[in-house]
């Protein structure tokens, strides 16, 4: 099948479009992939000492248990005293048992009172950063903490590039499997197509640089943050032994495999599919001439040969993302790796195999209708696989039905089946187009035809490119011919016989003595088959139908490459879920200890003062510890003779339920055994009396998850 070619202009148009939709969808999926600090792939799920909480003694270590496995090193726990000074022993422990991933770093015995700031950072499984910071307090809190630099691991400059770069490694990866399967498997001519080649290396270039990239940003993007640090190698050789580091570098190796096949696709393959031309047998004899049966017989071989080498290339590329990101980590993931690897191979053959459809459509010489055909029952089952393999990944990262709606993931997950649902409706248009198309008349048909009806002839502009070729080609026969000067002049001149042996050399015309005059005449020629060529493709109004939805699906599908990336960097909805359900339900900002600060006066002398009341875990169905420090305007600890501590849940009409804290010291009251029976938003009423006749009751609310 034949498709149709755009005017100039229009052709201009277009491909400024397409250049600002594909960048306007890398820098979108930068920004929203990487611009802010990636979400946490492992998330924390609880750390002792609890964050908030404050403890009579120091603890001898800090703990932090993680959703799922993580890489961390001596430095990724850091422990700060009131002062800023870090006071951990900085030595990562590694506390993990089976089923709970569990670190920790060891603390120095006759640590001071005060609030502590634990600052942690690390690696996912899935090769996203993660960090995060929170305080407890020792003995009481302080009136400082100590000030921590806002975490840029993932974020920032960095994590955009990181994020930029990442969305056109899957862009270069789908032009180029996806490009060269098109060649291979649907149109073996579009090897000699120059706007398929540079297609297919293109993304090739980028897949590469892209790779290149990522592997001298890990550190940055993992650690500091800064940008300067692509350049530490120290830092590089730290990333080449993880397992992201380990995948990157595959990729490289598998893109110098990648070089090969393409360099033997475009230029053996090329040359073997060029047409074979009819014309006098060879002088030296028949031994020499090109046997056909050898020729279809090469072309065979390579096709296999390169849809091998191929498939195998490919598979290598996919399988460096399935052995870095979600489908490593979580739940079963020998199933999932491979089930990865084919939906990344649906993806780029058929976003690839289109992307090499439209310029083949809009820049290239007429594509066949068998091909365009071909191209459509290896999308329709690239869909299928897209199908199979996104169910089952969709139930392995969301899990629930509650989920899809109640988690960012979730929410993402169904823009993308929107987008592939919109594509495969444009896709069924595109099928009707194709059912419609007829072979295209071959340059000869059309020559006929416009010397049967001049008036199908083409525009003026073309019209006047055909007849100044015609001129320049009819010009130097003229100049050629000459008429004997003896016989009569009503004679016309004898027809030599033909004598090889004796006849003379032929004139030289004036195109071999001048060879811009010969060149001026190629050009003009070229144009004469450029003109001819779009004539026939403008007056197809299937052809152009087609165009137009696979141009549509083209611009779809790079929205689709934008949100598949944010994906990627999304947290599962199946681990947000878990963090929640260790959390009792609520989110974990929810379910974190409750800290209440009550100023008091009961009006008396000495009534003033400020009431500190830390209720841990602050979970309902828990047994929850109440703590309560009272002291004076000046911070320092005092005693009253009676402290009590009700609540109540008035939309529940629970309540009021007493607490009487027993005295432990010094302005320090604790109580153990609190056990709120529901979540909600429950009334905390603190009294305090400081002499016989002098007392308060003040009112605070607290959300109890």
């Amino acid at each position: 099948m034949v498709t149709t070619g755009l005017r100039p202009r229009r052709s201009a148009v277009l491909r400024l479009l397409v250049v600002a939709v594909a960048l306007a969808g890398a820098l979108f999926g930068g920004l929203l992939g990487g611009a802010a600090p990636a979400s946490a792939h492992a998330a924390l799920t609880g750390s002792t000492p609890a964050e908030g909480s404050v403890v009579d003694q120091a603890p001898e270590q800090v703990a932090l248990t993680f959703s799922e496995g993580v890489a961390m090193g001596d430095d990724s726990i850091r422990v700060l005293d009131p002062k800023g000074k870090r006071v951990d022993r900085g030595k990562l422990r590694n506390l993990c048992s089976a089923g709970t991933v569990k670190y920790g770093t060891g603390l120095p015995p006759g640590l001071g009172d005060g609030t502590y700031t634990v600052a942690w950072q690390a690696v996912s499984a899935d090769s996203h950063p993660v960090s995060g910071a929170f305080t407890f307090s020792i003995g009481a809190p302080s009136k400082t903490t100590a000030p921590v630099a806002q975490q840029e691991a993932g974020g920032g400059l960095v994590g955009a590039l990181y994020g930029i770069a990442r969305a056109l490694a899957y862009a270069g990866f789908v032009l180029l499997a996806g490009g060269a399967a098109f060649v291979v498997a649907c149109r073996p001519a579009a090897a000699r197509v120059r706007s398929v080649q540079r297609l297919v290396v293109q993304g090739w270039a980028v897949l590469t640089g892209t790779t290149v990239a990522m592997l001298l940003l890990r550190t940055p993007y993992t650690g500091s943050g800064d940008l300067s640090d692509v350049f530490d190698l120290g830092g590089l050789q730290q990333v080449l032994i993880t397992k992201p580091g380990a995948a990157l570098v595959s990729r490289l190796l598998l893109l110098a495999a990648a070089a090969l096949f393409v360099a033997v696709l475009f230029g053996a393959y090329a040359r073997a599919q060029e047409p074979r031309e009819d014309g006098p047998e060879d002088p030296e004899g028949p031994d020499t001439a090109k046997d056909p049966a050898e020729e279809a017989r090469r072309r065979k071989d390579l096709s296999f040969g390169l849809g091998i080498g191929g498939v195998i290339v490919a598979t290598g590329l996919a399988a460096t993302w399935a052995m870095a990101e979600h489908a490593s980590t979580g739940l079963q993931p020998a199933i999932a790796m491979p089930v990865d690897v084919l939906h990344l191979l649906a993806v780029a053959t058929w976003l690839g195999g289109l992307a090499a459809l439209v310029v083949s459509l809009y820049w290239g010489p007429p594509v066949e209708r068998t091909a365009v055909r071909r191209f459509s029952r290896i999308a329709f089952g690239s869909v299928l696989v897209l199908v199979a393999t996104g169910l089952y990944q969709s139930w392995r990262q969301v899990g629930t039905w509650t989920a899809l709606t109640g988690t960012t993931y979730g929410r993402l997950l169904l823009l993308k089946v929107g987008l592939v649902a919109v594509l495969v409706g444009i896709a069924w248009f595109s099928r009707r187009w194709t059912a419609r198309l007829t072979e295209v008349r071959t340059p000869d048909a059309v020559d006929a035809a416009e010397e049967a009806d001049p008036a199908e002839a083409a525009d003026p502009a073309e019209a006047a490119v055909a007849a100044r070729a015609d001129e320049e080609a009819d010009a130097p026969s003229e100049k050629a011919v000459t008429v004997p000067a003896a016989g009569p002049a009503t004679e016309p001149p004898a027809v030599p016989t033909a004598e090889p042996a004796t006849e003379p050399p032929a004139a030289p015309t004036p195109e071999a003595d001048d060879p811009a005059r010969a060149a001026q005449l190629a050009r003009q020629q070229a144009a004469l088959r450029t003109a001819r060529s779009k004539r026939l493709r403008d007056a197809d109004p299937e052809r152009l139908g087609l165009r137009r939805s696979v141009l549509a699906e083209a611009s779809v599908a790079v929205v689709l490459l934008v949100v598949t990336t944010v994906l990627t960097a999304t947290e599962p909805a199946r681990t947000e879920e878990a963090v929640k359900a260790v959390s009792g339900g609520q989110s974990a900002t929810v379910n974190q200890p409750q800290v209440l600060t009550v100023p008091f006066d009961t009006g008396g002398p000495g009534g003033k003062g400020t009431a500190r009341i830390d209720l841990d875990p602050g979970r309902s169905g828990n047994a929850n510890e109440l703590r309560l420090r009272i002291s004076d305007p000046k911070g320092r600890a005092k005693d009253v003779p009676e402290v009590k501590i009700e609540f109540t849940l008035k939309a529940k009409k629970l309540g009021p339920l007493t607490v009487v804290p027993r005295h432990t010291g010094k302005g320090h009251w604790r109580a153990s055994g609190v056990l709120l029976p529901v979540p909600g938003r429950w009334q905390l009423s603190l009294l305090v009396r400081t002499s016989d006749i002098d007392q308060v009751t003040e009112f605070r609310n607290v959300k109890i998850g």
